[in-house]
């Protein structure tokens, strides 16, 4: 029950958090306090209010936005893992973020490589697509000479 409350109350901050609203009532709250500056003779307590202010909301908002983009990468990740169960792609790639950084990098270069050998593959066959063409097109031009 508090996981569903949490995330509730998470996203609700989130989303209200990345409004421009937000960031022009933030600004408004800056310039009163720049305003009240003279009224309260630039004082300590005076600097202390916004400095207080500042670090507990930059402090919980840390977390939420954390929070929210976990979420957000997990069913990102669950998303992709579907795509790869019900595709031909190779079923190995299902969880490689729950791996190292080394077997991560791993399969990163064996997909980099092989993106490399498809890559000159197409290119040797569109090379030799061309090559047959060629041919019946210098016939073509004798044909008409």
């Amino acid at each position: 029950m508090f996981g569903k409350l949490f995330t509730r109350i998470a996203n609700t901050v989130a989303l209200a958090a990345g409004k421009p609203l937000t960031f022009v009532l933030c600004c408004l709250v800056v310039v009163v306090w720049g305003i009240s500056g003279p009224i309260f003779g630039f004082s300590d307590t005076w600097q202390l209010i916004i400095n207080t202010g500042t670090t507990i909301v930059t402090f919980l908002m840390v977390f939420l936005i954390q929070n929210t983009q976990n979420r957000d990468g997990v069913a990102i990740q669950a998303k992709l893992d579907e795509l790869i169960r019900v595709t031909e792609a190779k079923n190995a790639f299902i969880g490689i973020e729950h791996l190292t950084e080394e077997e991560v990098e791993k399969f990163r270069t064996q997909c980099e490589a092989a993106a490399k050998k498809a890559d000159k593959e197409l290119a040797e066959r569109a090379a030799e697509k061309a090559q047959r063409r060629a041919p019946s097109r210098a016939s073509r031009q004798k044909a008409r000479a």
